[in-house]
C-alpha cells in the first residue's frame, strides 16, 4: 500500500530521510547537541531535515517526515522566519506572556504539523496563521518560545491524539535546548476548560504533565492566588455539595452520581478532587462498563431512583450537557486578522450548508472536510474558514445551535438543531445552558457511569461553574479561568567537563538613561569556550553570541567583563570562573536607535487597571481619552459581547473633571448616554475587593 506523502516527495525528487514518530528526539535520536538553541537549531535542520523546494512569504522550508505506523508518516515543517524581512518582526505572545521587554531575537523558528488534510500539499502562505494544525510552536533564536497550537483526536486528527503531539514537541524542545516555553491554555474538552477540571483534579494543568507552571494570570491574578482557588475549589467535600444541592432540581442526580463512583472505587472519595481524579481515569466506556460488572449489585440508592432526569440527545449521544455561546460573543474578543462581519458571514455560510444537508439527508451531520468545501463554494478564503470552523463548537447563529463531535467512524463531524426558542435580546450577553426535562417515559434514565465524559461534563457544569450560593467559589473559578499564561523553563545542563559554559549578560547600564525604569537587559545568552579558553576567547565568544542574537547588537564590541578586571586578554580563564556562571559584560555599539528593540513593540503602553494588572496580559483593553492608561473593558462594565465605545472616560477621570453624580444638583440631559457611572463601578469594585480578600 503506497502513502501519499511519500509518493509526493518522490515525484518531488525529494532525498527520504525518515524516522520513528515515538522515538524520534530522544536523547541521541538522531542528534544530540550540546550548545545554545541558535547553533542547535541549525545543525538540527541540516541533520535531520531536508529543505523544501518552494519558499512560503520568502521563508525557507525545511521537512522532516515522522513514521507512526506502516500507513502513516507525518510532515514535520521548520519554518525559519528572519525578523529584518517580517511583516510581524515583534511577537504579541511575548507581550501577552509578560516578555514585552526581551530584545528583539534576529530569527524565529517555526516548527508546523499541517492538519491531516494537508501532509500532501505544500504549505499555504497562510500557514503561520492558521488555527486548525496539528501543532504549531514558536521559538525565537534566544531559546524563548511559545507553544501556539495543538490538536489531537478531538481537534480534526485522523491519526495523531493530542498527548503523542505534545510528548514530541517536549522532546523537541529538550533535545534543542530551548530555555523558556509558554502557552497561552484555552484547551477544551467535551466543552470544558481543561485548565478548570484538570487544576481541580491535578493541581494542574493539562500542559502540567510536561512541566508547564502558572506563570502569569489575567486580570490580575498572582500566583498565590491562583494556587489559593485551586485549594479552595478541590477541597470541596463531597457531603457539603449534596447538601448544597439538597434543594434543587440536579440533587437527586448529583447525589446518585456521587453514590455510584464511590461505590466503584476502592478507596474512600472524599472531596471533589477525589471524585474527579477517580472519574477521568475511568472515563473511557469500556473501563467503566467493566467496573459496574464487577460490582455485584447496584447501591440501595442507585435502585431507589426510580425517576431520573434524561436530557435531550444529539445524535451521536455526546456532549448532553455542554454550554453554548452565542458566536457574535465568541468572535466578540477573538484577535481576528478578518472583520467581525466577515466572521459572521463565514459562520452564516457554514450554517446555511449544514442545514441544507440536513434537509436533504434527514439526520446526520457532516464531516469538517465536507463542509469547508460546501462553504468554498461561497468563499473563497480558507484561511478565514479554517480559523471560523475551529471556533464554531456549541454556538448560536442566528436560531441554529452548531456543535461539533466525533462521530463513530473517529472522524470529526458539525451537526445542526433548531432552537426552539429563540434567544431573546436582553440575553444576548448570557449564556445559554441545554435544560434537564423530567424524563415523561417509563424507561429509566441511563443509570450514572454509563458514560463518564457526560457525568464528568454533568458534575462540572453544576459543581464548579454553577455551584448555588457561594460568592467564594465563584470568585476561585473565575481566577482559575483568568490564569491562561504556563511556562515550563527547561533547565540549563552543563554535562560536559571539557567545556566551560556561562550566561552572559549585557550591563543594564549600557542602555540610555531615559528608559533606565523600564528597560533589561537581555536574557543570559549561553556562551561555550573551552577549557583552557582565555580572557580574550570568552570576550569574542560573547559578542559573536550576542550579535548572532538580538538585533540591536550586530555592531556590539565587548571590551571588559564584570569581576575579570585584573586579568590579563592573554590570561587562561580556568580557576577565576566556574562553569555555569552568570558574567556581566560592558561594551559599545548597541543601537539605541533601532525600531526592532522590545518583542512587544515599539509603543509605550501604560496599564493601569483597578484589578491590579499593571501590563497587557493579552485580554481585551480600552484606553481612557483623557490619562490615555489602558483598562480592562471587562473591568469597565463592558462586556465581551460588547463594541467598545468610541469615546470613553474611566472612573478616575470622571471623578476628577466634578462632583459625583449622586452629590450634584444639576442633571444631565440625557443620563442614559453616559459611557461610565462611577458611583456604579466603584461600588462594584468595593464589594470585588472584599470578595477576594477571601482568596488571599
Amino acid at each position: 500500500m503506497s502513502i501519499p506523502i511519500l509518493e509526493t516527495c518522490k515525484k518531488r525528487k525529494r532525498r527520504l530521510k525518515l524516522f520513528g514518530l515515538h522515538s524520534f528526539a530522544e536523547p541521541g535520536c538522531p542528534i544530540n547537541p550540546t550548545g545554545p538553541f541558535r547553533d542547535n537549531i541549525r545543525f538540527f535542520i541540516k541533520q535531520c531535515a531536508e529543505p523544501e523546494d518552494y519558499c512560503v512569504k520568502g521563508m525557507p522550508i525545511w521537512c522532516t517526515l515522522l513514521v507512526r505506523d506502516k500507513s502513516c508518516v507525518v510532515p514535520l515543517y521548520t519554518i525559519e522566519e528572519v525578523v529584518n524581512h517580517s511583516v510581524n518582526p515583534f511577537c504579541d505572545h511575548c507581550r501577552c506572556t509578560g516578555w514585552s521587554n526581551h530584545l528583539v531575537s534576529k530569527s524565529k523558528y517555526h516548527v508546523v504539523i499541517p492538519n491531516d488534510r494537508d501532509w500532501n500539499k505544500p504549505l499555504e502562505d497562510s500557514v503561520l496563521n492558521i488555527q486548525s494544525h496539528l501543532l504549531h510552536g514558536l521559538i525565537h533564536c534566544n531559546g524563548f518560545g511559545h507553544l501556539l497550537c495543538i490538536n489531537g483526536i478531538e481537534g480534526g486528527s485522523k491519526y495523531l491524539y493530542g498527548r503523542e503531539i505534545m510528548d514530541l514537541w517536549d522532546r523537541i524542545c529538550e533535545i534543542l535546548r530551548a530555555r523558556k516555553i509558554s502557552v497561552d491554555d484555552a484547551s477544551k474538552k467535551h466543552g470544558m476548560d481543561l485548565r478548570l477540571l484538570h487544576g481541580v483534579a491535578y493541581g494542574h494543568t493539562w500542559f502540567g504533565r510536561w512541566g508547564y507552571k502558572f506563570f502569569r494570570g489575567s486580570y490580575g491574578v498572582l500566583k498565590e492566588k491562583y494556587d489559593k482557588a485551586i485549594e479552595i475549589l478541590s477541597s470541596q467535600k463531597l457531603d457539603k455539595i449534596i447538601q448544597d444541592f439538597s434543594d434543587r432540581e440536579q440533587s437527586r442526580q448529583i447525589k446518585c452520581m456521587v453514590q455510584h463512583y464511590r461505590d466503584l472505587s476502592e478507596s474512600q472519595l472524599v472531596t471533589i478532587r477525589d471524585l474527579f481524579k477517580f472519574m477521568l481515569t475511568i472515563k473511557s466506556r469500556s473501563a467503566l462498563q467493566k467496573l459496574v460488572e464487577a460490582t455485584s449489585a447496584p447501591s440501595a440508592s442507585v435502585q431507589k431512583n426510580s425517576t431520573r432526569i434524561s436530557f435531550h440527545k444529539k445524535d451521536n449521544s455526546k456532549e448532553k450537557y455542554l454550554r453554548c455561546k452565542k458566536f457574535s460573543s465568541v468572535i466578540a474578543h477573538m484577535d481576528s486578522r478578518w472583520p467581525v462581519k466577515r466572521l459572521e458571514f463565514a459562520a452564516e455560510v457554514i450554517v446555511d450548508a449544514l442545514k441544507e444537508h440536513k434537509s436533504e439527508v434527514g439526520h446526520g451531520g457532516m464531516t469538517r472536510q465536507d463542509l469547508r468545501d460546501a462553504a468554498r463554494m461561497h468563499i473563497g478564503d480558507t484561511g478565514l474558514l479554517d480559523y471560523v470552523l475551529k471556533s464554531m463548537n456549541n454556538v448560536v447563529v442566528g436560531c441554529h445551535i452548531v456543535r461539533r463531535g466525533i462521530n463513530s467512524a473517529r472522524v470529526l463531524e458539525y451537526t445542526i438543531d433548531d432552537i426552539d426558542n429563540p434567544v431573546k435580546t436582553s440575553e444576548e450577553k448570557e449564556e445559554m445552558h441545554q435544560k434537564p426535562l423530567l424524563d415523561v417515559s417509563p424507561a429509566p434514565a441511563p443509570v450514572p457511569g454509563t458514560d463518564g465524559y457526560n457525568d464528568v461534563v454533568y458534575l462540572y457544569n453544576n459543581t464548579l461553574l454553577n455551584h448555588p450560593g457561594s460568592d467564594l467559589l465563584e470568585l476561585a473559578t473565575q481566577a482559575i479561568l483568568d490564569s491562561k499564561h504556563f511556562v515550563k523553563d527547561l533547565l540549563f545542563r552543563d554535562e560536559d567537563e571539557q567545556l566551560l559554559r556561562f550566561f552572559c549578560r549585557v550591563m543594564p547600564r549600557l542602555f540610555d538613561e531615559e528608559n533606565m525604569s523600564t528597560e533589561t537587559s537581555p536574557s543570559g545568552e549561553l556562551v561555550i569556550v573551552p577549557l583552557h579558553a582565555t580572557v580574550l576567547d570568552l570576550k569574542q565568544a560573547a559578542e559573536k553570541a550576542l550579535r548572532d542574537t538580538y538585533c540591536i547588537m550586530d555592531n556590539f564590541v565587548v571590551t571588559e567583563i564584570d569581576n575579570l578586571d585584573e586579568m590579563e586578554d592573554r590570561d587562561v580563564l580556568f580557576g577565576a570562573l566556574e562553569s555555569g556562571a552568570e558574567i556581566l559584560v560592558r561594551g559599545s555599539g548597541i543601537d539605541l536607535d533601532s525600531n526592532l528593540r522590545h518583542e512587544g513593540g515599539s509603543g509605550n503602553l501604560i496599564v493601569r487597571c483597578q484589578c491590579g494588572a499593571r501590563d497587557d496580559d493579552g485580554e481585551r483593553m480600552i484606553s481612557c481619552d483623557i490619562c490615555e492608561l489602558w483598562q480592562h473593558t471587562r473591568c469597565c462594565g463592558i462586556e465581551d459581547s460588547e463594541a467598545v465605545p468610541p469615546l470613553f472616560v474611566c472612573p478616575g477621570c470622571c471623578t476628577s473633571f466634578g462632583p459625583p453624580m449622586t452629590d450634584s444638583p444639576l442633571a444631565y440631559p440625557s443620563s442614559d448616554g453616559l459611557l461610565v457611572d462611577s458611583a456604579t463601578i466603584y461600588g462594584m469594585d468595593y464589594e470585588y475587593e472584599n470578595c477576594i480578600g477571601l482568596l488571599q
